[in-house]
Formats: structure tokens, C-alpha cells, sequence
């Protein structure tokens, strides 16, 4: 049976592009056959695309102690209209935060879990200045989600 691992990304800098492409690696380098990926901008992303998935990645930058603006837009519109339909929808976070980063996980966390989703990967919060541990962690998670739903785990 094919799965979808949808990615919705707010990369609005090279370092969380890079993050990005990172975690697009580790999904390619789980040479799973019966999974798919697509990548969509959260302020592009529509409850169809959502509908579709079996799993998801989020990865938002954290802004003025908050997910970033476009992440909780994408929330916003998505919200009602899974909210009944995607219950239990394995789901993955990836934050690059300045400093902190809770602030950005606690809201998104507490969003997750009014949706009934399932965190299936301990939550990534890249804080601080640029490391390139980063990309490794972000390629882990791609490559974990992607091998998760070609195995029939998530």
C-alpha cells in the first residue's frame, strides 16, 4: 500500500533550507519504494494535501517566542476541516529557534494534541547559533518518518 509523508516547511533562510533539504535526504535514503513525499510551504498548503498524508513533518522557524506566522496561518486553515478525518496522523517537529524554542513547541504540541495527532519522533529544537548537527538531526528524522510508514510503524 503506497503512503504520503507530506513536509510542510517555513524555510525563510539558507540554514532552514538547508534543514529542509536534510530531512528530504534522510526520506530518499530510506529507499522506501511505497512511500512519497511532498514538500509544501505552509502559507500553500490546503486540508486536501493534509487529508492525503499519513504522516507529517513540520518544520517552522520560531518567532518572537512563537511558531512562525505562516506555520499557525497553515494551522488555522487546516484545522476544522481534518480535525475529525485525520485523528491519530503520526506527525514529526522540527523548530530552529534563536534562543528557546518552547514557546514554538508548547503551541504547536498543544495544536497537535487538539488534533489527536501522535508524535512520532521526539520534538527537534535546533537553538542557538547555526551547528551543522542540525542538517544530521533533520536527515535522522526524514529518514526515520519515511522508513516508519514503509515498514507499517507509524
Amino acid at each position: 500500500m503506497h503512503k504520503k509523508l507530506l513536509i510542510v516547511a517555513h524555510q525563510p533562510s539558507a540554514n532552514t533550507q538547508q534543514m529542509l533539504d536534510a530531512c528530504v535526504a534522510g526520506s530518499t535514503a530510506a529507499e522506501a519504494e511505497n512511500v512519497s513525499i511532498s514538500i509544501v510551504a505552509p502559507l500553500d498548503c490546503q486540508p486536501h494535501q493534509l487529508l492525503a498524508a499519513d504522516a507529517v513533518i513540520i518544520l517552522t522557524t520560531e518567532n518572537l517566542g512563537y511558531m512562525a506566522g505562516a506555520t499557525k496561518d497553515w494551522f488555522d486553515r487546516v484545522y476544522y476541516p481534518v480535525l475529525e478525518l485525520k485523528q491519530g496522523l503520526p506527525y514529526a517537529l522540527v523548530i530552529r529557534a534563536g534562543s528557546d524554542g518552547t514557546g514554538t513547541q508548547r503551541a504547536v504540541e498543544s495544536i497537535c494534541t487538539g488534533l489527536h495527532w501522535n508524535l512520532a519522533q521526539p520534538v527537534l529544537v535546533c537553538k542557538g547559533q547555526w551547528q551543522d548537527e542540525f542538517t544530521h538531526q533533520c536527515f535522522e528524522i526524514g529518514q526515520y518518518m519515511t522508513a516508519g510508514l514503509d515498514l507499517g510503524m507509524l
